[in-house]
Formats: structure tokens, C-alpha cells, sequence
């Protein structure tokens, strides 16, 4: 028996109709996203913006007895085992950047969005000494936006954001080409944003 109702085709139309719908979906999953980095992009260009002076740093020092000695001394990184018990002790800022081991000294670097921690032991006397340097608020957002100190997750999330981005706004410019009565001013506007974009860059950048 012939089918009166045949599949209809997938058309042009439909596509558009697909784009702007996932244009919509994506556009509304990341607009806390874009808002954030579009926000604690102008706070890293301006840094006082906000105001308000970072927290004063902490010191302290206590002595490690002698099997936390032999466990730093044992450890495979020094530095790490240090910073492990000196957390004990104190609420350090930072995670594990780097460490250095000089004789019976051991200085260790913590750095994170939360701000940095430097601490120093003696391996002989067990005297440890500990410098907690915490950021500001505003601080703490600069280095969200940049991701580097922010930790493996954050920048994952970083990654997914951008991509997410990425994707939104090559959606964004085939719906751009759908609309044949603002395309050539579309793509105007476009060559005019890399034009100066690039004529910054060469002009104004060091």
C-alpha cells in the first residue's frame, strides 16, 4: 500500500529553526558565565575599582617534634610533607607550588586564588616559620579570571565555558547569515570590530 504521508524532508528553514533553538539553550546556560569574566575582566584592568586593602598577613612559628622530623626527612618531596604539617597548624593559603631543600633548611611556596603561604623549617632545630599572605576580594576574582593559580577543576571549567562560548557564538553568526536583508551590514560591522581590534594592538600595545 502506498504511503499518502511521506517523511518530509529536513529543510533549510528547519535548520535555522534548530540554530536559533540552540542558540537560545546555550546562550541562557552561559550567561552567568560571560557576565562573570565580562565583569572580573574590567576589575583586572582596574584593580581599585572596588577598593579595600587585603587582610594582614598571619605569622607564626612552632617546632616539629622528632617523628615529624623523620617523616619530612623520609618524605619523597620535603617540601610537601612540611607543608602537611605546617596545614595542621595553621590555615594555610595556597596549594603546593614549589619547594626547596638547602642542607637541614626546607622552604616550601603555596599559591592559589585565596592568596600565597611561604613556610620554612629547619630540619636540626625543628623551628618552622610560617608567612600567610591572604588576597582580597578583588584579588580572588582576578585570579579566577585568569585561571592560573585557580586549580585543575577551574580551569577545566574554564575550558567548557570558552568552548561553550565558542560554539554559541558560531551558531550566532549562521543565524547572522539567515538574515539576507542585514547581512552585508552584519559582516560590516564584523570587518570594522577586526580592523580595530588589530589596529590597537599594533598601535597602542608595548
Amino acid at each position: 500500500m502506498k504511503d499518502d504521508n511521506p517523511p518530509r524532508q529536513f529543510s533549510k528553514g528547519d535548520f535555522y529553526k534548530l540554530c536559533r533553538e540552540w542558540h537560545g539553550y546555550l546562550s541562557a546556560l552561559a550567561f552567568i558565565a560571560l557576565i562573570f569574566f565580562a565583569a572580573t575582566g574590567i576589575l583586572l584592568n582596574h584593580p581599585g575599582l572596588l577598593g579595600g586593602g587585603a587582610p594582614e598577613p598571619v605569622e607564626q612559628a612552632f617546632k616539629l617534634d622528632a617523628d615529624q622530623i623523620a617523616a619530612v626527612k623520609a618524605a619523597p618531596v620535603p617540601g610537601e610533607a612540611l607543608a602537611r604539617i605546617a596545614g595542621e597548624k595553621v590555615k594555610l593559603a595556597g596549594a603546593y607550588s614549589d619547594g626547596d631543600v638547602s642542607g637541614d633548611d626546607v622552604f616550601v611556596r603555596l599559591q592559589g586564588v585565596r592568596g600565597t603561604s611561604d613556610v620554612r623549617g629547619n630540619l636540626a632545630t625543628g623551628e618552622v616559620s610560617i608567612y600567610v599572605e591572604r588576597a582580597p576580594a578583588v584579588g580572588m576574582l582576578n585570579e579566577l579570571h585568569r585561571g592560573e593559580r585557580a586549580g585543575a577543576a577551574w580551569r577545566f571549567a574554564i575550558d567548557v565555558i570558552a568552548v561553550l562560548l565558542i560554539v554559541t557564538s558560531q551558531i550566532g553568526f549562521v543565524l547572522f547569515l539567515s538574515l539576507r536583508f542585514r547581512l552585508r551590514t552584519s559582516l560590516v560591522l564584523m570587518g570594522l570590530g577586526a580592523i580595530g581590534l588589530i589596529g590597537v594592538f599594533v598601535i597602542a600595545v608595548p
